[in-house]
């Protein structure tokens, strides 16, 4: 789950990490209450989960209010690499003395959390000269390692204490929230030496979402999707125009690849899961059907604990009540599969025997 910039800063500010005064907004009146607020020049930050927003010119600096107005509405329907931002954070100007970079991530080969660090911020830390690297516990970063880095670094006096306390602080966070990644860049050293958090990017890990409650409001999932989620099956929105459903992750995802490989773009990702019920596939064709982008519908189940009869059943009952009118492609086996077929049979859903026929099939019609 990557956190937006604001709700990674959010995160800091619990942890006792330093961070500029900002605010958030969604409108242009919102916008002018923050610029009262925290006062000019101030810098507005699209914000957005893809990376680059600064060479993509999603971060500008702003002088006065009457440049908020001309720039706030461009910003909010700015495109980054596909994405529009989920907001503007305004943030007041950092007196900078110089800037550093910071990453802490976890560091599956090594089975432990590895920080790395450059006393060049703002770059991207590929390019970045001066990097020290330390490998971190699980149980987090010691005040001795983080004094030995920051020595690395050539930082001195207080710098030295502040980035102490700022590093372990970033770590006991990593830790305690399970994330995979918490990156700042730039870290800021400001006039009395102290550090300050100018961005955040956090990704948490979303196996852990169950043991942290206080992060579902992070979560950020479309209508259907949530819609999907109470009616008991996983939906993931794409960009493509073939939904495919199926039963179990591993089935649905392959025949995703799958439809790729044929040259096809998926737009939906639905697995119902093993406890289907006619009632629960028919609302997640419902679901689908509000999908505007999507031109064919492939089915790939195989019959198990779900009994195949039922899928069909409710693709009759969703063409018989207009629920959907795109093309269905179906490959179906397993439990009852004889049935479902006969079932099928003379309607507007399209059988095959194997998956790379349906596949092949419905990718020809989306793109006649």
């Amino acid at each position: 789950m990557k956190l937006l910039e604001y709700q990674g800063k959010e995160l800091f500010d619990q942890y006792g990490i330093r961070i500029p005064r900002s605010h958030l907004a969604h409108t242009l009146l919102d916008a002018r209450e923050g610029g009262r607020k925290l006062g000019y020049p101030l810098v507005l930050k699209s914000q957005l989960t893809v990376g680059g927003r600064g060479k993509a010119g999603a971060i500008v600096k702003c002088k006065s209010e009457s440049e908020l107005e001309s720039r706030f509405n461009e910003l909010l329907h700015k495109e980054v690499k596909g994405e529009l931002p989920r907001g503007i954070l305004l943030e007041e100007m950092a007196d900078i003395k110089k800037e550093l970079y910071l990453s802490l991530f976890l560091n599956r080969s090594k089975r432990c959390y590895s920080l790395i660090s450059s006393s060049e911020g703002g770059v991207e830390i590929e390019s970045a000269r001066n990097k020290v690297m330390v490998d971190v516990p699980i149980d987090g970063l010691t005040a001795h390692t983080a004094e030995e880095t920051a020595s690395k670094l050539g930082l001195d006096g207080k710098t030295v204490v502040s980035f102490v306390d700022f590093t372990t602080k970033l770590s006991r966070l990593v830790s305690e929230k399970e994330a995979e990644l918490a990156e700042i860049n730039p870290v800021a050293i400001l006039g009395d030496g102290s550090l300050m958090a100018l961005d955040a990017k956090v990704i948490i890990d979303d196996n852990s979402m169950f043991r942290h409650p206080e992060l579902k409001k992070y979560e950020h999932v479309s209508e259907l999707e949530r819609q999907a989620e109470v009616s008991g099956f996983s939906l993931v929105e794409l960009d493509g125009n073939i939904a495919i459903i199926g039963n179990g992750a591993g089935l649905v995802m392959s025949t995703l690849d799958m439809v790729s490989d044929a040259g096809g773009k998926a737009g939906a990702f639905l697995d119902f899961g093993g406890r289907a019920t006619t009632e629960t596939i028919y609302e997640a064709l419902k679901v689908i059907s509000k999908i505007k982008q999507i031109d064919a519908i492939l089915v790939n189940l195989f019959g198990g604990i779900v009994r195949t009869n039922l899928v069909a059943q409710a693709i009759l009952d969703a063409y018989k009540n207009n629920l959907i009118t795109v093309p269905v492609f179906a490959r179906i086996s397993g439990a009852e599969s004889e049935k479902a077929r006969e079932m099928l049979n003379g309607s507007r859903a399209k059988l095959y025997n194997t998956v790379e026929e349906a596949i092949q099939a419905a990718v020809a019609a989306v793109k006649r």
